[in-house]
């Protein structure tokens, strides 16, 4: 199932406080970057990020995006500030 232009509308409103965000349509599904590096996707209406050491505490569930594809952490919260805190995390763990 591809995800839906509605639900790519509804993270990006979530998204809308973190700087440098831009997005990437591939086969039906959005690679997401902050300032050209890869933190996430969505993927079958989920909006899932990359597992990184910093973000561990929150104890988000993972799960896989597609196929053999490797484990990340299911985003289920809706709080526009702790969402650009968790993408803040990952992105100062994957520059590291």
């Amino acid at each position: 199932m591809a995800t839906s232009k509605d639900y790519l509308a509804y993270v990006l409103d979530l998204l809308r406080d973190v700087s440098d965000i831009s997005y990437k349509y591939m086969m039906g599904e959005y690679v997401l970057y902050k300032d050209n590096v890869i933190f996430g996707g969505i993927y079958d209406n989920r909006f899932l990020v990359k597992k990184t050491k910093s973000i561990e505490e929150y104890g988000f569930k993972e799960t896989i995006p597609y196929p053999k594809g490797s484990s990340m952490y299911l985003i289920d919260i809706e709080n526009p500030d702790e969402i650009r805190e968790i993408v803040n995390k990952i992105y100062r763990d994957l520059k590291k």
